[in-house]
């Protein structure tokens, strides 16, 4: 039986194109209205995860930075895990002599050096509030919630990402689009997160269904009793996850919940 669905956002119930459908926001109140736990879990901001609830039309706790923080929809931390702010600056570092665009997250708020194109095409329509520095050395490093480094080139992002895992194994470094490198704690993961609410929660992370698209989503698909892929995931998580649905624009989510919520919990 499922107790719990967590959900990724961007490209799993979120895309460019179509927003948050209305049979998301649909399906998404419906599962709560049943008595079904619903979380969300994304590499963004606590604000930024927040006001995705809003337009769905839902309070669930919000799992931030893959994994590094879980707030109550309320604001409430409910568990956090920091980046040790000696890798933090020795990464940082690096990543200025090779020009490396850099996010820096300190307590849910976003830093930059470079008021450049690559924030700006970040921040999109996230609606993400972000502050520029002179330097990041500024900024008190004890409560680091990650750093996001993006190059758009894919090829080297990939390459960054293996010379991280190798100099660095006690961090996390992951994936979560071609252009995004995201650093964070070791235990900073999406399905370090589902074990911590099933937990609080009362049952097993086997009684979740987690449901994704990037490499970052990957930890919480192989946790959950069941994974799914979207359709329009990488070849990664799909190799991962117990069951391929749709794509995001097809409503990929909705035909997941129908597919093991509503027959196997037969609500």
């Amino acid at each position: 039986m499922i107790k719990m669905v967590v959900t990724d956002i961007d490209g799993t119930i979120y895309s460019p194109e179509n927003g948050i459908t209305t049979k998301v926001k649909e399906c998404m109140q419906n599962l709560i209205n049943k008595g079904i736990y619903v979380a969300i879990a994304t590499g963004r901001t606590y604000g930024s995860a927040k006001s995705v609830a809003d337009k769905i039309g839902i309070k669930c706790p919000l799992i931030c930075y893959q994994g590094g923080l879980v707030n109550s929809y309320e604001g409430e931390i409910l568990d956090v895990k920091y980046l040790n702010p000696d890798i933090a600056r020795e990464i940082i570092a690096d990543c200025r002599k090779r020009n490396i665009h850099l996010n820096v997250y300190v307590e849910d708020t976003l830093y930059v050096e470079d008021d450049d194109q690559y924030i700006k095409d970040y921040i999109g329509d996230k609606g993400i509030d972000y502050f520029k520095v002179n330097s990041f050395d500024e900024l008190d490093f004890s409560k680091l919630n990650k750093l996001l480094a993006i190059k758009y080139d894919v090829n080297f992002i990939n390459s960054f990402i293996e010379e991280l895992k190798e100099k660095y194994p006690q961090i996390y470094v992951v994936k979560s689009f071609d252009y995004f490198c995201e650093i964070a704690n070791k235990d900073a993961t999406k399905g370090n997160a589902i074990k911590f609410l099933a937990n609080r929660l009362g049952f097993s992370e086997k009684e979740v269904m987690a449901i994704g698209d990037q490499n970052n989503d990957i930890e919480m698909v192989k946790t959950a009793g069941i994974g799914v892929a979207m359709a329009n995931g990488t070849d990664e998580i799909k190799a991962e996850a117990d069951y391929i649905t749709d794509t995001v624009q097809n409503d990929g989510f909705v035909k997941a919940v129908n597919k093991f919520v509503w027959e196997i919990n037969d609500v």
